[in-house]
């Protein structure tokens, strides 16, 4: 067979690729993940319940605005790596920005309260309990963005991997925000920040091993 030949056989019924078909499918995964990590924290943890009341409410958003901030950017950024030599349109300023945010307010709350209560708003009566559950319960969405990614073509595994534990992390801090009581912002700030950079970094290191192709 002769070049031009080949060339025309594998050129006959070619079908349109299918541009978004990799978006919707991360973005459904991370809504599966979303939904299993709301499950898990009501039944393991349960859901606090005065948030019918306005103030409980108020502070249940602005714990929820810097996680539900970092699962946006960071779901955008995996599903530019998810294919070859995404992670040259990856910014890693706007993947920071909800962290420099929530730390700034944090540092201009402390500013403003007696120094006798910085230990109380930084330590606050669930600080173990956040430390562990986030980066545990984090695990359930990490596999599900883990699996969808294997179907992918990512060139930088790393990266990849960080930015899948960064969403996974994300997640479970916004499932997690609706069990916590500790409204203060520096907590939020060093906890749930800490515990989602946690889960980032686990991401990376074991991006290479899970989604080597």
């Amino acid at each position: 067979m002769k070049t031009d030949d080949l060339i025309a056989l594998l050129s006959t019924n070619v079908e349109a690729v299918d541009r978004r078909q990799v978006a919707r499918e991360i973005l459904a995964t991370i809504a599966v993940g979303a939904i299993a990590v709301i499950g898990v924290i009501s039944v393991m943890l349960g859901i606090r319940a005065d948030l019918l009341q306005t103030e409980p409410l108020m502070f249940l958003l602005s714990k929820l605005a810097p996680a539900a901030g970092i699962v946006v950017v960071a779901s955008v950024y995996l599903m530019r790596m998810a294919r070859p030599g995404g992670e040259e349109r990856v910014a890693i300023a706007w993947i920071a920005l909800p962290f420099v945010a929530v730390m700034l307010l944090a540092v201009i709350r402390l500013a403003f309260a007696p120094a006798s209560h910085w230990n109380t708003m930084i330590m606050g009566d669930q600080w173990l309990e956040c430390l562990l559950s986030i980066p545990i319960i984090a695990v359930v969405p990490f596999i599900a963005v883990v699996w969808v990614m294997r179907r992918m073509a990512p060139t930088n595994l790393t990266r990849a991997g960080a930015l899948a534990g960064l969403v996974a992390g994300g997640l479970s801090a916004v499932g997690y925000a609706l069990h916590c009581t500790d409204d203060s912002l520096p907590f939020v700030a060093l906890w749930y920040g800490g515990t989602i950079a946690l889960c980032t970094f686990a991401g990376a290191k074991l991006g290479p091993h899970l989604l080597r192709w």
